[in-house]
């Protein structure tokens, strides 16, 4: 499916939805009070659905499976197919028949709470003795009008990774990865001077609006500015942390120390490069670290600002309980042991997986790889956020998004000033 199909199909999502009465989690179709179990919800042998996205198979499988083993109830799993995604809980949407859990990409969230997909959650959620310990950026994200309706699934979160060998060949410390742009942009370089053939300094998906803002907002974010105003209606990509960014990456590219193959990068071949030992350093989701690592020597650190500072994108996918749910109070028992120090640490964190709880993100897992943790806990920084808007992706991950205009503009084109284009973010954000 196209980008502007699946646009197509969250607009139909919406407007199929807008007209129904959503069900919360503690209310009936009539209005009257549903038991949701308390805390821990009800475990008395029901049978759950959960939806989920390709990506996200493993480790949707890994709780499932982990779930269903020390459960009465038993939840039964649908991979489906990234693309197709969007289009099926459209179609589910407008026909009730969404299953009792689904998972959505982040940034589909507040569309899809708008429409009333998700179950109201937030009587449960608060009463979570750990609930200000759950990531906020999901929490955000599924937050509308005072309304809690996710909670995180899987946090995917963006970080600097480097070529410990291709750093030691260059003279940089292979322990110690960059804590500024400047220093980001110095260490390219130097390993540009060393590279041999078809290895470059860095990589950076060009025609990719989805990876810029899953790496480069971090690199404002950690510079102490915003991308957009809280109302996610006005784009901030203007402003001065913002053009130091295109600046550095403009001067990469001018120098050499770019792989050519950015200017094209949609996305498909993001990080072959780095894995195959061809890149030194450059912005990498974390939950690629296990992959990264079996050929190459992988140093982690987070993304930097300006003048340091650190950050990430807060991205993945939240889970909720879906207006057509029968099962309420069944399924919040399997969201409820989703946040346990069970689930988290001996399901996600045993398996290399980013926990959603700060008070978790030092365990005995993490605690074997200084890397791991670092992940963890850059997760917890106030500089780390999941940006919110209605339409976001419109705004910024869509092919020939105005966001994809505007770096590309600054980068290849060598354009210095983005406040048209940022004007064009915002024209695309309000509307």
């Amino acid at each position: 499916m196209s980008r502007a199909r699946r646009l197509i199909a969250v607009a139909m999502a919406a407007v199929l939805a807008a007209g129904m009465t959503a069900c919360g989690g503690d209310s009936d179709e009539n209005g009257g009070a549903v038991d949701t179990g308390g805390v821990e919800g009800t475990d008395d042998g029901a049978k759950l659905t959960l939806w989920t996205r390709a990506p996200l198979e493993s480790q949707a499988k890994l709780l499932v499976d982990a779930y269903n083993k020390s459960h009465k109830n038993q939840v039964a799993l649908t991979v489906v197919p990234n693309d197709d995604y969007v289009a099926k809980v459209g179609a589910a949407a407008g026909s009730g028949g969404l299953p009792d859990l689904f998972a959505a990409d982040i940034v589909y969230v507040p569309n899809w709470t708008e429409a009333g997909l998700f179950a109201d959650l937030t009587k449960q959620i608060d009463a979570l003795p750990y609930v200000g310990q759950i990531n906020k950026g999901h929490l955000d994200a599924g937050t509308r009008d005072g309304k809690k309706y996710v909670l995180p699934f899987v946090l995917d979160l963006s970080v600097m990774f480097w070529n410990k060998d291709l750093y030691q060949k260059a003279g940089l410390d292979p322990e110690k990865g960059p804590t500024t742009l400047a220093e980001f942009k110095d260490h390219a370089l130097k390993i540009q001077k060393i590279a041999g053939k078809g290895q470059y300094g860095s990589y950076f998906g060009g025609n990719c609006g989805g990876c810029g803002v899953f790496t480069w907002f971090p690199m404002i974010w950690a510079s102490g500015e915003e991308v957009m105003n809280p109302e996610g209606t006005e784009s901030l990509l203007a402003g001065t942390a913002a053009k130091e960014v295109y600046k550095t990456w403009r001067e990469l590219w001018s120098a050499g120390a770019v792989d050519p193959g950015s200017r094209d990068e949609t996305g498909a071949t993001w990080v072959a490069g780095f894995q195959e030992g061809k890149i030194g350093v450059m912005p990498y989701p974390a939950t690629l670290l296990q992959t990264a690592d079996k050929t190459v020597k992988v140093g982690v650190a987070p993304l930097p600002g300006v003048s340091g500072g650190g950050s990430t994108f807060v991205g993945g996918d939240g889970i909720g309980i879906s207006k057509d749910s029968k099962a309420t109070a069944q399924a919040w028992n399997f969201l409820s042991w989703m946040m346990s120090e069970q689930a988290q640490v001996n399901v996600l964190a045993a398996n290399n997986t980013v926990v959603s709880r700060s008070d978790l993100a030092d365990n005995e897992f993490s605690r074997k790889d200084p890397r791991v943790l670092a992940i963890n806990k850059v997760a917890a920084e106030p500089a780390s956020k999941t940006p919110v808007a209605k339409n976001f992706q419109q705004a910024f991950n869509a092919a020939g998004s105005p966001w994809v205009t505007l770096f590309r503009n600054q980068v290849f084109s060598g354009a210095t000033d983005p406040t048209a284009d940022n004007t064009a973010i915002t024209e695309v954000l309000g509307q």
